[in-house]
């Protein structure tokens, strides 16, 4: 690792811990100054640490720093933060759709199926407090499930490195997804925000991770 890349990821870091310790303190102020910074320290690490860009990831990226951003704000920009994240996830289902061997339709769908069973359990819970979000979270939960599938398929056809990043980093993603849910839409716990935003964390890093495995 060069010294530019060790700067970055250290800058990285840095940037998480001081995010989570403002969701742990419940320093309002400081998570405005540190949460905005996330992906652009993300960024940074990525760009530092390869040569070859995925750009559908870096717009990617781009797009999770504005989810975090308008999450940041009321409840009422959530349906913005939603959709934001939702483009992220196309992004991510069209970076593992290109790792595929040899798509199956069929055999695609079996690896989707689970994930929409759990899904569909979290949205048995949250149903009657949603009211005019039923649709859009049907919507992204599928899309999420989706994208759990595709890494799933891809780790199953090829197990190697970029494959098992992507896939874990999904599965902590769809894992902060669920409490992000439970905890605004079902029972609102303190324990909830600290674990979503180090599964956030953990695994946009993760996903970070199996991109540069893609080009190296």
């Amino acid at each position: 690792m060069s010294y530019k890349s060790f700067l970055a990821t250290v800058a990285f870091i840095l940037v998480s811990a001081l995010d989570i310790l403002a969701v742990v303190t419940c320093n309002k102020q400081l998570e405005i100054i540190f949460k905005p910074l996330l992906m652009i320290s993300l960024l940074v690490m990525y760009l530092a640490l390869t040569k070859k860009r995925n750009h559908w990831f870096i717009i990617g990226l781009f797009f999770s720093f504005l989810g975090d951003v308008f999450l940041l704000g009321n409840k009422k920009f959530l349906i913005f933060g939603l959709s934001f994240f939702l483009v992220v996830h196309f992004l991510y289902i069209r970076i593992a759709f290109s790792l595929m061997i040899k798509p199956i339709l069929f055999k695609i769908i079996i690896f989707i199926i689970p994930f929409l069973f759990v899904f569909f359990n979290i949205f048995h819970l949250i149903r009657e407090a949603l009211t005019d979000l039923v649709i859009p979270v049907i919507f992204y939960g599928v899309t999420i499930a989706t994208l759990g599938g595709i890494t799933l398929f891809n780790y199953v056809q090829q197990n190697n490195n970029k494959n098992k990043y992507l896939f874990l980093g999904v599965i902590l993603f769809m894992a902060s997804d669920a409490l992000i849910a439970l905890n605004t839409f079902y029972s609102s716990l303190y324990l909830f925000d600290v674990l979503i935003i180090i599964l956030y964390l953990i695994a946009q890093y993760l996903i970070c991770k199996g991109v540069i495995k893609i080009h190296s």
